[in-house]
């Protein structure tokens, strides 16, 4: 006969073999609980919904307050997990994930479900039900970890990242509406914000920037911090200058130095950015959090496009590095940069790499990371971003790429490029291709080059576009184009739609060679009203792990890739060789396709005559 009895004496073992017992911040409870908030909580959580329910073990520590884990067990494995995981009384998993959504009100939990008499043919599994949540996520394999293992791996996971982000991103919303009715131009609030950013870098400032008496001792705390951080570093005196006059407006502001309600203004300010900004950025670390503030406060500005850059998804940078195979041995140019978002998404994948060797890791920041930004306010905001990442500034040029090329290429020979140019929007612009094969240029022979442009670029029959096609095929080699998400820069408010070209530098494509092209057209993006384009069912990065296989074993897939030879009059997109099934086209799709077309003519003329917001709630319904 089942003995569950058995199944916790097991368990107990696990728990005493990763020194739960005799961990002096660790509690273990069994059946019940002493935690008056947790008592509470599972006040109605009974199985069979007819009086108080526990699980058979609840554990916590008090290094991680916000962090509850359940467990259930059942001697039976085949009463581990039910098909529809709500067979609550009957099934371990089942529940472990009741009690989960019951905790879940006011922490994140861990559900395990353990079953079986025998150690070795004991089943277990874990769930995360992030506070606030609707779902538990499968997270973990079917092991025992530390207390601290899983609290930093639950930190670390992707659910955890989409969750805080989401959050960072409905904070900067609120940021947007307190900075814009206090008058503070949209084109200062990103500098602002990053200034803040920087001057919390400064021990002094951020010891004492409560204790000034006067909003001109704050005022002047708060430059000379950033000034300082500025000044660090071999950094050429008229980038320095550049840099500290960006700022300037800090001093001078009315808003900032009014004498009745300044004081209390900036420093609740940096008081609330030191919490919800440099909490984000010390528990998730190399994100491009700048940009995300860039993009919002410029958002309903009477430029769309702000300062005149795109600026590409942090999920789409981390992408690129993984595609070019970024390690601790890479160096990175990215000729157009913008706020560094590829720099830091490199960076963060070398670092990894190098496993916390330091000397390794210095010169990853001092020597490996080349960018090049033209405009001065960008290049402001491209150099705050690394410095709050703690990263090499100095090899962060100021200027034109066509101009800096050769001294960059010289320097440091870079292997790997990752780029976003300038989108062309006048006939006089430079061709977004001119800046792939700059950077091209610099690279060493056999480096990789990816780069995100307008389809356009790879499907258009005019002269100029098929002869830098051709400049492209007689000196490197096309490896692949990904046609990208359709609203992929749906957060800036900008309808482009783009691939993204995988090239190989310096060594001519040959005769006959196939390029993959792949219709990654669905990341799993949705989009929700004032959370904007985000990973909302958490899918994200099953598709890209299933992108980049198939990139690296170049798979032929019915639908979504095809391997094709092309030369430089024919498109390079999927969409051109992929063969449609129509069979599989049903009317609700028909429907939807029809919907999305209305919907897009609708925005249009909403954004002609209504403005920004009424076009934003469009977007989102």
């Amino acid at each position: 006969m089942a003995n569950e009895a058995k199944t916790s004496i097991i368990f107990r073992e696990l728990l005493r073999e990763q020194d739960y017992y005799d961990d002096e911040d660790a509690v273990v409870e069994e059946q019940k609980s002493d935690n008056a908030k947790i008592d509470k909580l599972l006040k109605y959580a009974s199985k069979r919904g007819n009086k108080n329910g526990f699980p058979d073990f609840i554990l916590y520590s008090k290094k991680y307050p916000e962090l509850i884990i359940v467990v259930e067990a059942k001697a039976d494995i085949n009463k581990h997990i039910s098909e529809t995981r709500d067979n609550y009384a009957d099934y371990a998993v089942d529940g472990a994930l009741l009690y989960a959504a019951f905790l879940s009100k006011e922490f994140d939990v861990l559900a395990i479900g353990i079953s079986g008499e025998e150690r070795d043919k004991l089943r277990m599994s874990h769930y995360l039900h992030l506070k606030e949540e609707k779902n538990a996520y499968p997270i973990f394999g079917d092991k025992i970890l530390t207390i601290d293992e899983y609290a930093e791996g639950i930190q670390e996971s992707n659910y955890k990242f989409n969750q805080d982000y989401s959050k960072l991103i409905a904070y900067t919303k609120t940021l947007n509406e307190t900075l814009h009715a206090k008058k503070i131009k949209e084109s200062q609030r990103a500098l602002l914000i990053s200034g803040i950013l920087i001057a919390l870098k400064d021990k002094a400032f951020k010891a004492g920037y409560k204790k000034h008496e006067k909003v001109e001792q704050l005022v002047k705390a708060l430059y000379t911090a950033i000034d300082g951080q500025l000044s660090v570093g071999d950094i050429a005196q008229r980038k320095v200058d550049v840099l500290t006059h960006a700022f300037t407006f800090i001093k001078t502001n009315p808003t900032l130095t009014d004498k009745k309600d300044g004081k209390r203004f900036l420093e609740d300010l940096v008081d609330e950015i030191d919490k919800e900004i440099n909490g984000f950025m010390v528990t998730h670390k190399y994100v491009d959090t700048v940009s995300q503030f860039y993009i919002e406060f410029l958002r309903y500005a009477n430029n769309d496009k702000g300062l005149g850059i795109v600026l590409t998804p942090p999920h789409i940078t981390d992408l690129f590095a993984e595609l070019a195979e970024v390690d601790k041995n890479s160096v990175i140019l990215d000729n157009c940069c913008g706020t560094g978002g590829f720099l830091i998404s490199a960076m963060k994948r070398m670092l990894r790499d190098a496993k916390g060797d330091k000397a390794v890791e210095e010169h990853i920041k001092g020597e490996q990371l080349i960018g090049i930004e033209f405009q001065d306010d960008i290049y402001t905001l491209l150099i705050s971003n690394m410095i709050i990442h703690r990263d090499g500034r100095t090899n962060i040029y100021w200027g034109d790429c066509f101009a800096e090329i050769e001294d960059v290429k010289q320097k440091f020979k870079p292997t790997v490029g990752l780029l976003n140019p300038p989108y062309k929007t006048k006939a006089s612009d430079i061709e977004e291709f001119e800046f792939i094969l700059n950077n091209l240029e610099a690279l060493e022979p056999g480096g990789t080059c990816i780069a995100i442009i307008p389809i356009s670029c790879v499907i258009e029959k005019t002269a100029t576009a098929e002869n830098l096609r051709k400049r492209v095929l007689e000196k490197h080699t096309l490896e692949a184009v990904l046609s990208m998400p359709e609203e992929l820069f749906h957060n800036s408010k900008v309808n482009t739609v783009t691939c993204a070209v995988i090239i190989t530098a310096k060594k001519p494509h040959p005769k006959g060679k196939k390029t993959w092209f792949a219709y990654c057209r669905d990341d799993g993006f949705v989009k929700l009203k004032n959370k904007g384009r985000i990973d909302a069912n958490h899918v994200w990065e099953d598709i890209k792990e299933s992108w980049v296989n198939a990139y690296r074993n170049r798979e032929v897939i019915d639908g979504f890739s095809v391997m094709r030879e092309v030369n430089e009059k024919e498109e390079w997109c999927a969409e051109a060789y992929l063969e449609t099934d129509y069979s599989q086209f049903t009317l609700q799709d028909y429907e939807s396709t029809v919907k999305k077309y209305l919907m897009f003519h609708l925005m249009e003329m909403s954004g002609a005559a209504g403005g920004e917001e009424e076009d934003e709630d469009l977007q989102s319904q």
